[in-house]
């Protein structure tokens, strides 16, 4: 791979893969070395890439295995690593809630119940992948991502609902 092609594709996913690691982060300093990680990992893995799937699947895919690997790598038993400053709001917003602040901190305190599956699912849901691209960057069928996305939306209603009340 070329340095220009490198550079091109790091540019045109990096907002993308910001997103992952701040998602997987405990900390900003964290999610800086996650992302450094993975734009080695891209450059490392180029030449292996088949060109089967877009590029952005391919690293989003790339970018949670290494954010997997830094979390098993990283875990203890007290710490909860979950940081969903990357999470857009808007999917999930109510005009009932007060402010931008208030359904973001409601999104991500729900979003931080959910499983480390069920997380990157939303996330790359967040990010606007469909369902297609979802099943081949975390490698499960569409139809499965369909159901886990069904069961993730009736979770984050439930959890969210209490919640717009408290600001109604």
């Amino acid at each position: 791979m070329t340095e220009e092609k490198y550079a091109d594709i790091i540019e045109k996913n990096k907002h993308s893969i910001y997103r992952v690691c701040k998602l997987y982060a405990s900390d900003s300093f964290e999610s800086e070395d996650l992302f450094q990680e993975v734009v080695f990992q891209v450059w490392k893995s180029f030449p292996s890439f088949k060109g089967t799937s877009k590029v952005s699947t391919w690293i989003y895919r790339i970018a949670l295995n290494v954010c997997y690997k830094s979390i098993l790598k990283h875990k203890k038993s007290s710490d909860k690593i979950t940081s969903l400053d990357a999470i857009k709001v808007e999917e999930f917003a109510d005009s009932n809630f007060q402010d931008e602040n208030s359904r973001y901190e409601a999104l991500q305190a729900c979003i931080n119940q959910l499983n480390k599956a069920d997380q990157a699912v939303i996330v790359l849901f967040l990010e606007e992948l469909s369902y297609r691209e979802i099943s081949e960057t975390i490698g499960i069928s569409e139809n499965y991502v369909a159901v886990k996305m069904k069961r993730i939306r009736e979770i984050l209603h439930a959890c969210l609902t209490p919640k717009l009340e408290h600001y109604e």
